[in-house]
């Protein structure tokens, strides 16, 4: 697809209706013959040579029109979505599924509280670190013109809460139904038995379960190979002085670290390893670290635009109120996760967790004091020219 668009000038209608048409070829294809089990280290490698490749290659081969042809995959999926919901109309059990469970909850990581937890569970619907570094190192790349950002980014976000809401919808269903079996199995096994119970719809469970799937570890794919993207370029960010670039280093260490191929293996490494040994362990930061890069990310923007003269103060409240909470959360974290090493029967998983959930609150307190001084003390116009 981007060969043909890009290199062959073929229209876009007609460079879609090709792609999508391939992409229903695929799965027609792919259901009639027998699937690939393999070990999940296996499958690990596999994703490890994949993201390896696909964090390298130019935007215009893969990542932009994969994830082009993926948003027909996630319009499907919604489209299938709201049908499933809107003609099943299904009942979901107070007791199976409870719209609210109480201000706390005591499981294996220790008593966790409504807030903040709330705030750093949902997550890409609301406010996410992790697209905020995609938005600035990658989408902003791909925009034609300026004023296309707020419709991509206002829009895409009512889409992530679009699917947050039928997302709980599948959850409440999927246990109903008995589809427990891992989060694409309740994601998918969910919203495919609501499309079976509506009337003349029963036999196409399998198709929109195998669709379902296939969106669902689309989207896993493409946050990998980006995310991957991003890490290479704060590795090699790491490494450089203000205002250089990779190719301004021609020889020492330093260039052996700025190197693209250099920084994605170190990077590729790192993350299958850490796949393989275990991910669930950390798991419990992500939420609380994911929004904390959100917040940090509202604090750049609201230090630059105040050292610009522009008005900052949309950003304040919702850059407070996510530190807060990240703090907050953060510090919870690292509370229980004491306690669970005090008990004595703890992995290396609560060590992890401690030395990062407190590094990341020292941290983020460094960088709170520092943007409120930017803030608060604005570079004078002369002062930003020089």
């Amino acid at each position: 697809f981007g060969f043909a668009v890009y290199r062959r000038h073929t229209p876009m209608v007609i460079s879609s209706i090709l792609g999508v048409g391939a992409i229903v070829l695929c799965m027609a294809v792919g259901m009639n013959f027998h699937p690939f089990y393999f070990s999940m280290n296996t499958w690990m490698i596999l994703v490890g040579i994949y993201i390896t490749i696909a964090s390298v290659t130019p935007v215009w081969i893969l990542l932009q029109p994969r994830d082009y042809l993926s948003s027909f995959l996630l319009y499907a999926m919604l489209i299938v979505a709201v049908i499933g919901i809107v003609g099943a109309h299904p009942t979901i059990d107070e007791k199976v599924f409870p719209a609210f469970a109480g201000f706390t909850i005591n499981n294996a990581n220790g008593t966790q509280f409504l807030f903040p937890i709330l705030f750093t569970t949902v997550a890409c619907g609301a406010i996410s670190g992790f697209h905020s570094l995609v938005s600035s190192g990658t989408t902003s790349k791909q925009l034609d013109k300026e004023s296309d950002a707020k419709p991509i980014a206002y829009g895409g976000m009512l889409l992530e809460c679009v699917l947050a809401i039928i997302t709980l919808c599948a959850i409440g269903y999927a246990r109903v139904t008995g589809h427990t079996h891992g989060a694409t199995d309740i994601f998918a096994g969910g919203i495919a038995a609501m499309v079976a119970a509506i009337p003349g719809f029963e036999g196409l469970k399998n198709i929109m379960y195998t669709l379902l799937v296939l969106t669902y570890s689309a989207f896993c794919l493409t946050s990998l190979d980006t995310a991957t993207r991003l890490a290479r370029f704060m590795f090699q960010e790491f490494w450089l002085e203000p205002g250089e670039n990779p190719k301004d280093v021609k020889d020492g260490f330093r260039k052996l670290m700025v190197n693209p191929y250099f920084a994605t293996i170190i990077t590729v490494i790192l993350g299958i390893s850490l796949g393989m040994g275990g991910f669930a362990k950390i798991w419990g930061l992500f939420g609380a670290a994911n929004q904390l890069l959100a917040a940090i990310g509202l604090l750049a923007v609201a230090a630059w635009l105040g050292n610009a003269g522009k008005n900052n103060k949309m950003f304040l409240f919702p850059m407070s109120f996510m530190l807060l909470v990240t703090i907050c959360s953060l510090s919870l974290i690292v509370k229980n996760q004491i306690g669970i090493i005090m008990a004595g029967a703890a992995g290396w998983g609560p060590y992890a967790q401690v030395i990062i959930g407190s590094l990341l609150v020292i941290l983020a307190l460094i960088l709170a004091v520092e943007g409120y001084r930017t803030i608060a003390h604005p570079r004078k116009e002369t002062e930003i020219n020089h």
